[in-house]
């Protein structure tokens, strides 16, 4: 869909978007019909079941952050700086078992004979896995939460779950991020962004929120495209039936 630099993100094109994810009726018997209802969700490499069968705590505490979380227009309005009042928001969803966590690993290689009877060089490479790092990480499941920043950082997560997982230590990764409803009509309802003291401000909310940060279409086509690699992935959208007035 052709959109202006300047504008967020209108509905996506059913017929492509999310292609490659699981069939959406698997959904239902994974995922409760109230969140199923207030979310835009898609489950790519059996990511929903992976997490409800496998991690029932982890599956436990996202179905209740997501029943708690209620954003409002005032947050929404508000400028963010390094990080959102929304992402701040959200943070306090989860309990401190949740850690952000960056992984580093050093590659040992052997150079050995077909039977394995013999060693001909071994060394040690280091650094090979560094700096990867994920918000949340709990057991095996990661989760990232991407709000309103530059598209270009769901390539990091995926590559991130993709690290972690292909080093063993995840088996499935959630991102939360702005589902594809929270688009330029709903957000210039919302007028002017706040100044810093509270009052009215001069900016329009909408300009805050353009086709090229982090919202679901900007996600689904990285996905789609295999980026997150083996690591299975469950997509969350916050969409307007999140947002409750202030």
């Amino acid at each position: 869909m052709a959109q202006d630099e300047g504008d967020a993100p209108a509905r996506l094109d059913d017929v492509s978007a999310g292609r490659n994810a699981d069939r959406a009726e698997t959904l239902a018997p994974l995922l409760p019909a109230d969140l199923l209802a207030r979310y835009e969700v898609f489950s790519y490499r059996n990511a929903a079941g992976i997490l409800k069968h496998s991690f029932p705590a982890q599956y436990d505490d996202l179905v209740s952050a997501l029943r708690q979380l209620r954003i409002t227009r005032r947050q929404i309005r508000t400028p963010g700086g390094s990080k959102s009042e929304i992402a701040k928001y959200i943070d306090t969803l989860f309990d401190a078992d949740w850690r952000e966590t960056r992984i580093a690993a050093d590659l040992h290689v052997r150079l050995m004979s077909p039977k394995g009877d013999a060693t001909f060089a071994s060394y040690t490479r280091e650094g090979y896995l560094d700096g990867h790092r994920i918000d949340f990480v709990k057991g095996r499941v990661a989760l990232d939460l991407e709000w309103n920043s530059k598209d270009q950082t769901y390539d990091r997560d995926l590559y991130a779950f993709s690290a972690f997982y292909e080093a063993g230590a995840i088996d499935v990764g959630i991102i939360i991020t702005r589902g594809s409803a929270m688009n330029t009509d709903f957000f210039r309802g919302l007028g002017k962004v706040l100044a810093k003291d509270g009052s009215e401000g001069a900016g329009d909310v909408h300009k805050k929120y353009g086709a090229s940060t982090t919202w679901m279409g900007k996600l689904l086509y990285r996905l789609d495209a295999g980026r997150n690699g083996g690591c299975p992935v469950l997509a969350i959208g916050i969409t307007p039936h999140c947002v409750a007035a202030d």
